[in-house]
Formats: structure tokens, C-alpha cells, sequence
């Protein structure tokens, strides 16, 4: 049995870090784990414009470790009234690297997303035309969808004739939860990936509702059933270079997820290599975990594999779950994986 695999240092292709006390807690567990993350613009208010992003990008170095190397990666969010001159400015700038569709209502934050798609095509061709990554939050919002089939629809429905459209444009299908957004990745031969997020490979629906409703485990996209699960596992071991890394950690105070409307999202990034470590052992491709963490996500952004690395350690004794975030308006949650894991993080060379 393997009890050491060094790897490049990992990159996060899908963060929410926040802003204010909550960004000055958790962005220590990204910057330790993870040289490059790219972070999720649906803030209150949201970063819409390069400007907004350069604000934005500011707050979060100043709020680095001194003793970490690691570099935000801005993200615009899209509105129906998004500027295809200020997306394509903020781009060959070098100050964004991708925009983000939320269609209005699918997760937290989201009231000011796009409610017709046809209004940011003209964006869209601007982003095809020079090479800017659609980042797309893959599920409708109608009130007579099943909320766990709004990802297939979504597909049926809306990716299948963007793709049709724009069939040079950069799409990643983020934080992918079902076989059938597998499948749709899969049938792709260019041009399209999809993250995967960690708590998705570990839990299915039955971790948020046997025993009692369990908020700390209700994200959107929600779980699904088991068999969506093991699609997404064999995917994101598979080594395919169409899928990697999307932690979507996405942390919550306390009380905020345990409350009568609970906030979606789980904040899983302060143990995120050592329970992948756990699931491609169990998966027995252990010698994939690289691709899936550091490789296949540079690859698809035109972005150099990071040169300083990482190791990971085996232990015969399984690791303790890292302590809750302690804030000043209270604690934030660290990911439960219900599994013993027996790995952890023990050197990084930055």
C-alpha cells in the first residue's frame, strides 16, 4: 500500500472565499493547499466589472499569509446587462480569466443572474472569439422541476444549444452532480470540462436527509442519489483531462446554516486533499489524483502547472477532523467526510 505521493502543488477551479472577517479566516486554508484558485464573484454586491474584479482581487491579497505563494484568479459575474467591451478589456488585461453565468435564483446570491439567455450572447461571441472560459452554474429555476433534476434538464434544455452556438467557446460545466452531466462532459470532444467538488465524490442525498434534516451537509447543486455519486468518482479518478478539481468550499456561519431557511454550502477546503487522497485510494488510482488536482485544470486555462509541490502521508491511524472556524459572529463548519480518512497534508515546497 502506497503511504507517500508527492504531487504538483493543486489549484482550486472553483472557490468562494466572501470578503470582510469571514475572507481573513478562511483564505489561510486555500492559500496553504492551493497556488491558484479561482474565486467566485457573487458577493453582495456582486463583481460585475473589471473594476469590480480589481477591487476585489486587492482585498483578497491583502489578506494572504506573508509565509503563502498563492494568486487569486477573478472571475466576473454575468448580468443581462454585462458590458462585452469591459468583459474582453478585464481579459486581455490579464485581470480576469473568466466569466461566471448564474441563472437568477439557482444558489445563494444569485437574484441578479441572467434570466434570459439570448441577452448575453453578444458577450458570449466575445468570449468565443478570444478565448475567454464560460463558467456555467448548470441548473434551471423553473418552479415545476424537480429540484435534483435541474442539472439534466439544464443540459436538455440550455447548454446543448449554447454549445450548438458557440461551438468555439470555453465552456467548464461547474460542480457537475449527476451521471447525465458526466455523460454531456464526456461527448465533448473539445472545448468543454466540468469541476467536481469533494463533498459531492463522499455524500449523497442521504447524508442531508436520513436521521433528520442535517444542514451542514445541503449545498446546491444538492446531492443526489447514489448512483450520480459513483458516476462522479469514476470521472474525476478516470484521469480524463476533462474534469478536474472545483472545491466550491463555501463556507457559512453556524447559525446562518442552521436556521429556519439554512443557507446552501459547505466549507470543505481544510481537508480537502487528504479526503481526495482517501477516495482515489478507495478508487485504487491514487496515481491520478495529480491529474485531477493539478494537471488536467492548467491544461484547459492555458496556465503552467505550478512548479513547487506538495506530499501527502498515509497514517494507519485515521486524522482527526481540523477544528470549526472561529469568527468573531461565530463558527464556520469544516466538512465532515463520515469516513475515516487516513491521509493529510504533511510537506509543500512553495
Amino acid at each position: 500500500m502506497l503511504n507517500q505521493l508527492t504531487i504538483a502543488m493543486p489549484d482550486d477551479w472553483h472557490l468562494h472565499l466572501r470578503n470582510g472577517e469571514v475572507l481573513e479566516k478562511v483564505l489561510p486554508y486555500t492559500s496553504r493547499h492551493f497556488q491558484r484558485a479561482i474565486v467566485m464573484p457573487n458577493l453582495q454586491p456582486p463583481v460585475i466589472t473589471h473594476q469590480d474584479a480589481l477591487n476585489y482581487k486587492k482585498e483578497i491579497c491583502a489578506a494572504i499569509p506573508a509565509e503563502h505563494s498563492f494568486e487569486p484568479l477573478m472571475v466576473l459575474y454575468l448580468t443581462e446587462q454585462t458590458s462585452p467591451a469591459d468583459v474582453k478589456q478585464g481579459f486581455l488585461a490579464g485581470d480576469v480569466i473568466a466569466v461566471k453565468l448564474y441563472p437568477a435564483g439557482a444558489t445563494t446570491n444569485s437574484d441578479a443572474g441572467v434570466k434570459d439567455l439570448e441577452k448575453i450572447y453578444p458577450v458570449l461571441e466575445v468570449m468565443q472569439e478570444i478565448g475567454m472560459p464560460f463558467l456555467v452554474h448548470g441548473e434551471v429555476v423553473d418552479k415545476e422541476v424537480d429540484i435534483f433534476d435541474r442539472e439534466a434538464v439544464f443540459i436538455d434544455q440550455k447548454l446543448i444549444p449554447i454549445r450548438a452556438k458557440f461551438p468555439s467557446l470555453k465552456i467548464v460545466f461547474e460542480h457537475i452532480t449527476t451521471r447525465e452531466g458526466v455523460q454531456y462532459v464526456q461527448s465533448c470532444t473539445e472545448n468543454t470540462a466540468a469541476t467536481i467538488t469533494t463533498h459531492h465524490l463522499v455524500i449523497n442525498r442521504n447524508a442531508m436527509l436520513v436521521g433528520g434534516i442535517q444542514p451542514h451537509y445541503y449545498c446546491l447543486p444538492v446531492a443526489k442519489r447514489e448512483l450520480h455519486r459513483l458516476a462522479l468518482r469514476a470521472a474525476a479518478t478516470s484521469g480524463d483531462q476533462r474534469f478536474f478539481l472545483g472545491t466550491d468550499s463555501a463556507p457559512h456561519l453556524t447559525q446562518f446554516k442552521q436556521s429556519a431557511c439554512g443557507c446552501a454550502g459547505i466549507f470543505n477546503v481544510a481537508n480537502t486533499l487528504a479526503i481526495l487522497a482517501q477516495v482515489f485510494e478507495q478508487e485504487q488510482n491514487l496515481e491520478n489524483l495529480e491529474k485531477f488536482t493539478s494537471l488536467n485544470g492548467p491544461k484547459f486555462y492555458n496556465l503552467p502547472v505550478n512548479s513547487q509541490s506538495m506530499t501527502l502521508t498515509r497514517s494507519d491511524q485515521p486524522q482527526p477532523l481540523p477544528a470549526d472556524v472561529a469568527t468573531t459572529q461565530g463558527e464556520i463548519k469544516v466538512f465532515d467526510p463520515i469516513m475515516p480518512v487516513h491521509w493529510q497534508v504533511s510537506a509543500t515546497n512553495i
